[in-house]
C-alpha cells in the first residue's frame, strides 16, 4: 500500500475502530414499562454489539424496567456510552465487576448526562450520582466498595423515585 494510501486510510480505519458511527440505544418505551419494550433474548445485542439483559429496579414496592447493555470486558467497560447522542428512557448499561472494588467513572467523551448508579453486592443502590456532567474529567466515585454500576439517562433516577437502598436485578 502506498504511504498516501497509508495516511488516508489509518483515521478512517481509527473512526471505525472507535465505534463512532451511530451507537444509540434501541427505542423503548418512555415510562420505563417493559409491557411494550420489545422482549430480550439471549441473541439480543446492542447496536453497539453489546449483550442486552432485562433489568429491574424495585423502589417503594415498584419495579421499574429496563433494558441494559451488559458492559462485560475491560474494553467494553472503558467505552461505557461515550460517544452516544441519546438513550431511552427504558435503557441503561450496566457494568458488573469481578469483585467487589471502589468504583470511580468519569464522563470523558460523554455527550449526554448519566445518572450512575452504584450497585451492592447483595443489588442495594449504594449511591447515585445524578445528572453527571458531559464531558468532565472529574471522578464520579462509590462510597464505598460495589459490585456494579449501572447508568442511566440523566435524571431519570428522580423521575422515578430511585435512592439508596433500592433494589438492583439484573439477568448475569
Amino acid at each position: 500500500m502506498s504511504g498516501f494510501l497509508k495516511q488516508a486510510v489509518w483515521p478512517i480505519f481509527i473512526l471505525l475502530a472507535l465505534g463512532l458511527s451511530s451507537c444509540n440505544a434501541q427505542a423503548g418505551n418512555a415510562d420505563g414499562n417493559a409491557s411494550q419494550n420489545q422482549p430480550v433474548t439471549d441473541q439480543s445485542v446492542s447496536e453497539a454489539g453489546l449483550k442486552l439483559v432485562p433489568l429491574t429496579i424495585t423502589s417503594n414496592g415498584k419495579d421499574h424496567l429496563f433494558t441494559v447493555e451488559l458492559a462485560a470486558s475491560r474494553e467494553e467497560q472503558a467505552r461505557g456510552l461515550m460517544f452516544r447522542t441519546e438513550l431511552k428512557p427504558d435503557r441503561g448499561m450496566i457494568f458488573p465487576f469481578d469483585r467487589e472494588r471502589m468504583a470511580n467513572f468519569w464522563m470523558k467523551n460523554t455527550v449526554i448526562p448519566l445518572d450512575i448508579i452504584f450497585v451492592r453486592s447483595d443489588g442495594t443502590i449504594e449511591s447515585i450520582a445524578t445528572n453527571t456532567t458531559p464531558y468532565s474529567l472529574e471522578p464520579v466515585e462509590s462510597g464505598e466498595p460495589v459490585a456494579a454500576v449501572l447508568e442511566l439517562a440523566g435524571g431519570r433516577a428522580a423521575e422515578l423515585g430511585i435512592e439508596p437502598g433500592d433494589k438492583v436485578e439484573w439477568q448475569q
